[in-house]
């Protein structure tokens, strides 16, 4: 082999730079652990605590020096910055995709047009788009067309207004106007991101990622290690529009209410009688003003059921606060104060009144002496603002020049402002006229919620102020510090999937998948040396530095590892040992035939030798790899980035490191075989006439396809939370618990029963529901979730709420790991895996027929790639009403079929190749003779990999994570139909279109 000592250079050279990058995960990986220790003394029982001092410790040590190397010196944010990267599934955390509202932008573009045709179709295009994969401005201009009669979108009263009257002229046609319109929405979106990523990137994670997904106006963010989802949400929704409003008092809302409560108990007279909302402060007046008795535990709804008004009967009673409710009647109460009938009569000083909501909820006190079934509630306050026609604010939030957080007198968290000279003009005069009245308020409004509503005593002109709050924390200033300076998004954006991994799940996942890929790769070894003897400890020392080379590679590009990703690689062990596999083989072979050891080896790592069949084995599974690459995302992603990269560092370390290993046996005088006393002898002279059998395979491959395409039509397939929608929980308890069971209890709660299954061990539950999915916002996400705890509370125990939610490290029971994925995006999900199957068939097939020279080739291998497909949906469709695991049909079942398309086509190429060399060799035999004797002489090869690569899935299967039993065991199933395929179906088939294909000509 020429350039030996190069490549000799290259290896320990790539080798150094491997161990160099992983060692930065291991120095920050012990800084971690410290800080673990450290919180776990401080805060054994609070999880959210225990999250704190663990983000305190990292901060203190974060520019400490962590080593020396003598050249250089690493903090610890140095080496965390090179760290390799563990997707949600190892490391826990947070990933979400933003919606950056298009309807939202188009209304902004036209002013706020309120021309009907326009404001008809936004409506109708918001609503087509819940169940279309189009692109919402498509759907616009569809709609559009249908109700605009003449009226044009370059009209004054839409598009051509002043503001875009550069762009968009007079009775300028729609299609101009599209392109305009497209220009201004990237622009937009464009905007979003980058106010995102500067959000992002002060919040504190190590690693965070944030990236457009194509044109449609999403947005993907992964935050791993995240855990306080409710901040996560918060920082990366807020649309940061801040404003300052003047506020009435409850003295001035009260006798509304009154009238309020009365018209609304006309409204609702012929509903049932309801338990009346609790009392949460401790005595005020009400009961006497209302002249009844409102404890009485059943009353007739009225507005007062969901909504307790502040009574002011004095002065000093005098508050921002008007009312306060439960969390969970919010939205009634929106409902009914936004009732037409209701507003109606508001009197003429409170006609433009606003409602808003305080942006934090308390709790009830449990009373010392309390039953253990006495229920802590949530309230929220609520204010009223001193709106106007135009809805226009006192002062805008654009006059912020700066924004901070710090600490008040009293040593409490607020954040401070600084504003422009126009604000503080404006900021003086407003102060000015409100103390001068006494007993005014102004309310801080950020994004529609009330931070902070004081009374304002003197005039404040120095363009300075600030928003307190007594409960704010640190991190809560900080973040509103962080959004007010990266500056306003230009529309709402809403997250459509997010999934939220617990830092206990993630750790199992990471414990359960490292223990399966270490006992994988010890199995790989072990059989090597069985069957190989000495040149399988080489085809071994390849293999590690593989392994090494894949992790060098993954750390050094930052890229992120997930559970998919860790099979990815181990897919690519069995690749790497198929490819010393059928260089051994072909060793043998010339052995066999009396040729000497040199020229046997020299054969076996030539083109004409294993190489090329090799290399096309490879190419067609890195094709496969890239189209799902393209259309995959996040672990998905992951998984094509590391069988990409495994393709590439097999193909080197099985070709050139083993190939100087044993060049370097042989220079010594050492006797390589090939083999030792167990297998000497293993599939020699064999010659199975597999043509003959073809009709046979034909009918059991019809037969079992004909039974799956049955179970898939009348059973169905279970489509996963990422494919149909909904809401997904993996909650632990515990005590063992039975999924029928709490499927009837929660039936309850949600009206219809979700799908309940054990997740793993016996005390652990994966909940799918579709209740209120079609419902958008946080406040909805936060009551399915309070639904969900109430229907499991008989089988939690004491643990709250709070304890419950997903996100923070849990010792006992709670929600483990959470998904959500909105119908929308889901249609979507499911177009661009059909892509990503079809994709990758098309250019399979392309690829073979271009390197085969005939289209046989290209049938019988897409044939087999279709039968193998059918097969294991059809498996999937029988078997998952019984399987102890979960078989949902998503993306990585998706993941999984492509790998079962490479590992198919990988079969079938070699044999292709072998097939294609004994024609040309033995031009004289008939194309059946040549075909069972190519067939046969790879039967070795074929069954010593596929049994490597079932070993290899097999533990993983056995020992891996839960959330990964589903994906192996498609791989397993597809790796068996695979092998079968190959030699049954692929061989065939090309051999009868061969057939067909001479007798036409």
């Amino acid at each position: 082999m020429q350039n030996k000592g190069l490549i000799k250079l290259f290896a320990i050279l790539f080798g150094l730079v491997s161990l160099y990058q992983l060692s930065f995960t291991f120095l920050a990986n012990k800084v971690e652990d410290d800080a673990k220790v450290y919180a776990e003394q401080n805060a054994p029982d609070d999880a959210r605590l225990k999250a704190t001092f663990e983000n305190r410790y990292l901060d203190s040590v974060a520019n400490k020096e962590v080593i020396d190397l003598g050249v250089a010196q690493y903090t610890y944010d140095d080496v965390r910055d090179k760290e390799m990267n563990l997707g949600l599934d190892l490391k826990g955390g947070i990933n979400a995709i933003l919606q950056v509202s298009v309807k939202e932008v188009l209304k902004s573009l036209s002013n706020d047009s309120k021309n009907e045709a326009f404001n008809t179709a936004l409506d109708n295009a918001y609503e087509r788009q819940k169940t279309s994969n189009a692109t919402y401005l498509d759907l616009f201009f569809e709609e559009f067309e249908k109700v605009a009669g003449d009226t044009k979108l370059s009209d004054p009263s839409i598009f051509g207004t002043k503001a875009l009257s550069d762009k968009i002229k007079f009775n300028e046609d729609n299609f101009s106007v599209r392109e305009t319109l497209q220009e201004e929405i990237n622009s937009s979106i464009s905007t979003a991101f980058e106010v995102l990523r500067s959000r992002i990137d002060k919040f504190g994670v190590a690693s965070p990622n944030i990236q457009r997904i194509g044109n449609s106006g999403r947005i993907q963010i992964e935050l791993p290690g995240a855990k306080d989802i409710e901040r996560v949400t918060k920082l990366i929704t807020s649309k940061a529009e801040l404003q300052f409003w003047e506020v009435y008092t409850n003295a001035e809302v009260q006798n509304f209410f009154f009238t309020a409560n009365a018209k609304v108990a006309e409204l609702l007279k012929d509903d049932t009688e309801v338990e009346q909302v609790k009392d949460s402060v401790k005595n005020d007046d009400i009961d006497d003003l209302l002249g009844e008795t409102v404890d009485s535990t059943k009353v007739q709804k009225n507005l007062f059921t969901y909504l307790r008004p502040r009574i002011a009967q004095s002065q000093n009673q005098l508050s921002s606060v008007v009312a306060e409710a439960r969390v969970a009647d919010t939205a009634t109460v929106n409902s009914l104060l936004k009732n037409k009938e209701v507003r109606n009569l508001l009197p003429n000083e409170l006609r433009h009144v606003k409602f808003l909501w305080d942006y934090k909820t308390v709790k009830t006190e449990k009373p010392e002496n309390a039953d253990d079934d006495f229920e802590v509630e949530e309230f929220i306050f609520l204010y009223a603002i001193k709106s106007n026609r135009n809805d226009t604010p006192a002062i805008e939030g654009d006059v912020i020049l700066d924004a901070g957080q710090v600490f008040d007198q009293l040593n409490k968290p607020e954040v401070s402002m600084t504003m422009n000279s126009y604000g503080t003009k404006e900021w003086g005069k407003l102060t000015t006229k409100l103390s001068s009245q006494p007993d005014k308020f102004i309310a801080v409004v950020l994004d529609d919620y009330v931070y902070t509503a004081p009374t304002v005593s003197i005039a404040i002109t120095s363009g300075r102020t600030s928003i307190s709050g007594g409960s704010m924390t640190v991190e809560e200033a900080k973040d509103i510090s962080t959004v007010l300076k990266a500056g306003k998004l230009p529309a709402a954006a809403r997250i459509i999937q997010i999934e939220v991994v617990g830092p206990s799940l993630g750790q199992e996942a990471i414990d359960a998948s490292f223990l399966s890929f270490g006992l994988a790769i010890f199995l790989v070894l072990i059989w090597m040396i069985l069957y190989y003897g000495k040149a399988g400890l080489f085809a071994d020392v390849a293999l590690i530095v593989n392994i090494l080379f894949i992790f060098g590679i993954l750390a050094s590009f930052n890229a992120v590892l997930t559970l998919p990703g860790i099979a990815g690689i181990i897919l690519t062990i069995g690749m790497s040992v198929d490819a010393n596999v059928i260089i051994f083989e072909r060793i043998k072979e010339g052995l066999f035939g009396k040729k000497g050891l040199k020229q046997s080896v020299e054969e076996g790592f030539s083109i004409k030798g294993a190489l090329s069949a090799i290399i096309d084995a490879n190419i067609t599974t890195l094709l496969t790899g890239i189209i799902l690459y393209v259309f995959g995302s996040g672990p998905i992603k992951g998984f094509a980035l590391t069988l990409m990269i495994g393709i590439a560092t097999s193909l080197f370390t099985a070709v050139f490191i083993t190939r100087i290993l044993i060049d370097g046996a042989i220079n010594k005088g050492t006797n390589l075989t090939f083999n030792t006393s167990v297998s000497k002898g293993w599939f020699q002279n064999i010659n199975v006439e597999f043509l003959k059998k073809r009709k046979v395979a034909y009918i059991i491959s019809g037969a079992i396809i004909l039974a799956g395409i049955v179970s898939i039509f009348s059973i169905g397939l279970k489509q996963g939370v990422d494919f149909k929608g909904g809401r997904s929980y993996v909650v632990r308890f515990d005590q063992d618990m039975s999924a029928t069971e709490v499927a009837g209890t929660l039936k309850d709660a949600f009206g219809t029963a979700p799908e309940v299954k054990t997740y793993g061990t016996a005390n652990q539950l994966k909940i799918t529901t579709v209740y209120k999915i079609d419902e958008e916002g946080q406040e909805v996400d936060e009551a399915v979730q309070n639904t969900l705890y109430t229907g499991l509370k008989p089988y939690l125990g004491n643990i709250d709420y709070e304890t419950f939610k997903p996100g923070f490290e849990k010792a006992g029971a709670g929600v483990m790991s959470y998904m959500k994925v909105e119908p929308t995006i889901a249609d979507d999900i499911k177009t661009d895996a059909l892509y990503a199957v079809f994709g990758s068939l098309l250019v399979v097939f392309l690829y073979i027929l271009l390197r085969f020279r005939k289209i046989s080739y290209s049938i019988g291998a897409v044939v087999a790639v279709f039968h193998d497909v059918l097969i294991v949906l059809g498996v999937f469709s029988i078997t998952y009403n019984f399987m102890p695991f979960d078989m949902e049909i998503g993306q990585s079942f998706i993941a999984a079929i492509l790998t079962v398309v490479g590992y198919s086509l990988n079969d079938t190429v070699v044999i292709f190749d072998r097939i294609r060399e004994f024609v040309g060799d033995y031009k004289n035999r008939p194309l059946g003779e040549n075909v069972d004797k190519a067939v046969s002489s790879t039967l070795g090869r074929t069954i010593n990999t596929s049994l490597t690569t079932l070993l290899v899935m097999l533990a993983i299967f056995l020992f891996g994570g839960d959330s990964i039993k589903g994906f192996m065991f498609a791989l397993i199933v597809g790796v068996i139909v695979g092998t079968y395929s190959s030699l049954f179906v692929a061989t065939p088939i090309m051999y009868d279109a061969s057939k067909k294909e001479e007798k036409n000509k």
